[in-house]
């Protein structure tokens, strides 16, 4: 099965990326490099340091960012989902926080914060964090009464319920969440040096964007996609891990 999904895997690349070659040399649009033209450029990129250099300012707010929304997003969704009044409270703030359109709450977050890291950090938690909230909260609230009623037969504590039973049961569901918000994050993070200062991996495609070398900027793009990529799969292995028993597979499986 693992090698069933390796090659599954494999063949989704290469379809994905021999599509991006036979596009880039119809051509679809003068702006639009191959494939192998991107490549080529995120190789020199890697060779020169640029790509290390960007990535060691992209990754601050990113960090920590995701770190904050992480923590208070499952610490704050364990509470709402084990509590109906706060969850009148709070779920509707999270879900406006959703919808709301982040493009139009920069400005301001600039005007209170500055253009420093404190703004996009809070971009980044702006993203990541509704969706980690929302994902926990609903897990919990999920949660089969009948596992809650037998831990309170064998006369556990509440806090052993929230621990051996609701967590375990809800890890599914909290990780997915986790996985969304994740990339939400990171979807922030490029947005945030975007829309607020040019530094970073936004340096990058912004410069590139303005001279016209789309091979760079398509470069940077895929680098950013690549590392979510390998970020979400190291989130799926350690949930495998923490959750052995609570194991069960993917639709990539």
């Amino acid at each position: 099965m693992p090698n069933r999904s390796l090659l599954l895997k494999i063949l989704s690349a290469v379809i994905l990326f021999g599509a991006w070659e036979i596009a880039g040399r119809v051509p679809v649009s003068f702006a639009f490099p191959t494939f192998l033209e991107s490549m080529a450029a995120l190789v020199r990129m890697t060779a020169d340091g640029t790509i290390f250099t960007a990535y060691a300012e992209t990754l601050k707010p990113l960090i920590v960012g995701v770190a904050i929304s992480t923590v208070l997003g499952i610490a704050i969704g364990l509470w709402v989902g084990l509590s109906q009044f706060f969850d009148w409270l709070f779920s509707p703030i999270f879900i406006v926080m959703q919808a709301a359109p982040l493009a139009a709450l920069i400005p301001l977050l600039v005007l209170a914060y500055g253009i420093g890291l404190t703004s996009k950090v809070l971009v980044v938690c702006i993203m990541a964090m509704p969706v980690i909230v929302l994902n926990t909260s609903s897990a919990v609230r999920n949660t089969p009464e009948s596992m809650k009623e037998m831990g309170r037969a064998f006369l556990a504590s509440d806090t052993a319920i929230v621990l051996k039973i609701i967590i375990p049961a809800a890890s599914p569901v909290i990780f997915a969440g986790l996985r969304l918000g994740i990339s939400a994050g990171f979807i922030g993070a490029i947005l945030s040096e975007l829309k607020i200062t040019p530094t970073g991996v936004g340096d990058i495609i912004t410069y590139s964007r303005s001279i016209a070398d789309y091979p760079s900027m398509y470069a940077a793009i895929f680098s950013i996609i690549l590392l979510a990529v390998l970020f979400l799969n190291l989130l799926e292995k350690i949930e495998v891990v923490l959750f052995k028993g609570n194991q069960r597979g993917y639709v990539s499986d």
